[in-house]
């Protein structure tokens, strides 16, 4: 087969823990807002798949890896139950291992996925989630993972969420979660045209837009 080009895939993880109730309109609207601005730019659209999952009680894929240009709507996240990293990880780990190598069966190289993930607040504390992540790093395709706190975050946790110091993010303290939220949408979706744009010039870099208001968790702890 020809190769077709090469593709990132996105993965949006967000919480959707009780706590998010107040603000999950925020995320919806967000994500709307996303579709729009990559409908717009559809240089580097072409050279995403983006992919929404949500996690409380359990983990669930609102949206396997699509190409927004195309995309007739974006899914709705809602607010429910409590907060588990480790079905987040191991939904993130199940859908790699097959959206991977299903997008390389219709022909794409793949670039190492990129996750970016958003909590308000701390993982139950009755589960394993650090082995789960451990097992998605683990993969062939290991992804970057992009930590985002806001709310009642730890720094000291989101630090560990992402594979790398200068991937994780802490609102700062006394910001409305609300703005906290449009600032992560905007820097998110900055982050997905300025990757796609650099995939279409031949450079393979995850490209990251800081969030205006955030600070880096490690100089945090």
């Amino acid at each position: 087969m020809e190769p077709q080009g090469t593709i990132l895939p996105v993965y949006f993880v967000a919480d959707e823990s009780g706590s998010m109730g107040p603000y999950v309109g925020e995320l919806n609207d967000g994500l709307i807002n996303l579709q729009d601005a990559l409908q717009r730019e559809s240089f580097a659209a072409a050279k995403v798949r983006f992919s929404v999952i949500g996690f409380a009680d359990d983990a669930r894929t609102y949206l396997e890896p699509a190409d927004l240009r195309s995309l007739p709507q974006m899914p709705a996240l809602q607010a429910r139950g409590l907060t588990s990293y480790q079905a987040a990880f191991d939904q993130i780990g199940y859908r790699i291992s097959v959206d991977v190598p299903s997008l390389k069966a219709e022909g794409y190289m793949v670039n190492r996925p990129a996750v970016f993930f958003l909590t308000d607040g701390a993982p139950n504390n009755s589960e394993d989630w650090r082995a789960a992540r451990d097992y998605l790093l683990a993969q062939p395709a290991a992804a970057n993972i992009l930590a985002f706190g806001i709310g009642q975050a730890d720094a000291a946790t989101v630090r560990e969420v992402a594979t790398k110091d200068q991937y994780a993010f802490i609102a700062a303290r006394g910001v409305d979660t609300g703005m906290a939220i449009s600032e992560f949408i905007t820097s998110l979706t900055q982050s997905v045209i300025s990757s796609g744009q650099a995939l279409a010039s031949g450079a393979g870099q995850l490209q990251m837009e800081k969030p205006e208001g955030f600070s880096l968790a490690v100089d945090l702890v």
